[in-house]
């Protein structure tokens, strides 16, 4: 029999579990799991998942000054898409037994995270690009491999969000895409916006490996199946050329081309920067967190008046029985 770093015999649940993720078959919510990999779990996916919500609002302000119709109606579309997905998510949580409205209470608290990307302000319409070519990009960089991730309700969830998710970037690299194709200023825009938003992307992989205390779990578990450092080198290499045919500069002076490696070399992004947005010391921290927990409180009689509406609905349909009024 094999043994665990405890040196103790593996349980036949023990046995089972490593042998589906051997496999590469899905860990299912019937199937037993260790008490770490479900808290894993439910930390990743709530944080993802808040991150969908959290995400909302620096698009969500650009909806009533978009520069046409056409624009309105694709920004609303997609800021409705990442709703969907933080509900997805949540659903997928739920799967483990965590409960939904303590999850929100933690964000709204301040006590579960979302991603640091999500903290920074959206000055002018450029932006919009910026953020869908860039942060959505290194979204699919990071969410396409959890397609195959060894949770099975997650897995499924995030087939869907990255075919929205992919939209979305296309969209937002268009958008910078026209800026550049358009008058000095407009390009100067598109420009300015890459700067804003290039280094918060490098850093929204998260801290470098040898610093991150998830990773070594998540990837024994394929929760993960590529390390942070493996996922920001793939997204500077398909960045780096889409810069080029826009005609911008990536604001990194030590990036070049590494014949021997067939990748970018790329400068180190301030990491005491991202150190103080993921503990809440951010340009938009404070502002992101108040305007969703005003939100949650505006919205608590919808959710009222939802839970009354399926308590009278169920009453309704319930079967009559002989003890039933007339």
């Amino acid at each position: 029999m094999r043994a665990n770093q405890n040196s103790k015999t593996l349980s036949a649940d023990e046995l089972k579990f490593e042998e589906l993720l051997a496999s590469g078959r899905k860990i299912e919510p019937r199937d037993w799991m260790p008490d770490d990999y479900r808290k894993t779990l439910i930390r990743q996916i709530g944080q993802h998942a808040h991150s969908e919500i959290i995400g909302m609002q620096p698009e969500g302000n650009w909806i009533t000054r978009a520069p046409s119709l056409k624009r309105k109606a694709i920004l609303m579309s997609k800021v409705q898409d990442e709703a969907g997905h933080g509900l997805y998510l949540y659903s997928a949580a739920e799967t483990l037994e965590a409960d939904r409205t303590d999850m929100l209470e933690k964000l709204n608290n301040g006590k579960m995270k979302y991603s640091s990307i999500f903290n920074y302000p959206t000055p002018c319409w450029a932006d919009m690009g910026a953020i869908g070519w860039l942060v959505d990009g290194a979204a699919i960089c990071n969410q396409v491999p959890l397609c195959r991730t060894s949770y099975g309700p997650y897995a499924r969830a995030m087939v869907r969000i990255c075919k929205e998710e992919s939209f979305h970037q296309r969209q937002g690299y268009e958008i910078m895409l026209t800026l550049c194709r358009g008058s000095a200023e407009q390009k100067q825009m598109a420009q300015d916006a890459l700067n804003r938003w290039w280094w918060p992307s490098i850093m929204m992989f998260g801290p470098r490996d040898d610093k991150s205390p998830n990773s070594e779990l998540s990837l024994k578990w394929k929760i993960k199946l590529f390390s942070n450092d493996e996922l920001r080198q793939k997204f500077v290499d398909i960045a780096v050329p889409q810069a080029n045919i826009l005609g911008l500069t990536v604001p990194d002076n030590d990036l070049s081309w590494n014949e021997e490696t067939g990748h970018y070399t790329y400068g180190e992004p301030d990491w005491e920067e991202f150190f103080e947005v993921i503990q809440g010391n951010g340009p938009c921290n404070k502002e992101r967190v108040s305007n969703r927990r005003e939100a949650h409180e505006n919205g608590q009689w919808v959710r009222d008046a939802a839970i009354a509406y399926a308590e009278k609905r169920a009453k309704i349909s319930r079967p009559k029985t002989t003890q039933d009024p007339l």
